[in-house]
């Protein structure tokens, strides 16, 4: 099964990704995983991608295209849901033309749709370990001890794309670019929205509910 998982950052498109990879036994591919581990590694892709992930812009098609082509021809032949790639039109094209030439094709779309206002109460709020990558948030997933991670200690810290003034033009940056990937999808095929207001479980019980259908089918 390959699975494409759209949606604003912030409309916990990695808390599902996760929890349908465990249930589908998918390969994960987030792009801003990969991204980060690029930067953090310091391969010439990461050191041109930095820049913009620290402004909340988006990585320009050829530096993510190149990176995410790469992660999904080392997939095992079970599937991978992709997180957040494609995130325009070009990267679509680019997506498609690479599936084609091997026979394969998208076989799921899930869009989650979240208010704005949430999304900035939920990035904001965020707080990440950056020695483990487990991440926080200072309302609804507090560590035990305030600032601390629970599972080493180190101090967390909130990552310069979280910040308000970034968020708001991540925000605006989809809104603008991101959102016509939509409709190239729904002129191409079947494109499942769910409402990402709804509390984590409530949404991953939404989805479920669907691909359990399309499994059986």
């Amino acid at each position: 099964m390959r699975i494409v998982l759209l949606g604003a950052p912030g409309a916990g498109k990695g808390t599902q990704c996760k929890r349908i990879v465990d249930r589908y036994s998918l390969q994960h591919l987030s792009s801003g995983d990969i991204l980060r581990e690029q930067r953090a590694a310091g391969t010439e892709l990461g050191k041109k991608a930095q820049s913009y992930m620290d402004s909340g812009g988006l990585v320009p098609d050829e530096i993510i295209v190149e990176m995410m082509i790469e992660a999904i021809k080392k997939t095992p032949e079970a599937g991978f849901i992709l997180d957040g790639f494609p995130r325009t039109v070009n990267q679509a094209i680019e997506l498609d033309k690479l599936l084609n030439d091997s026979e394969q094709d998208i076989d799921v779309i899930i869009n989650l749709l979240v208010d704005s206002r949430i999304i900035e109460e939920r990035m904001t709020g965020r707080r990440s370990c950056p020695k483990c990558g487990a991440v926080y948030h200072v309302k609804n997933l507090k560590p035990k001890i305030t600032g601390v991670c629970d599972k080493d200690g180190t101090k967390l810290i909130q990552r310069p794309d979280d910040k308000p003034e970034v968020v708001a033009n991540r925000l605006k940056t989809y809104h603008v670019q991101t959102e016509s990937l939509v409709d190239y999808y729904k002129n191409r095929r079947t494109v499942y929205d769910f409402d990402a207001n709804k509390s984590a479980d409530e949404v991953s019980g939404l989805i479920f509910e669907k691909l359990d259908a399309l499994v059986e089918a």
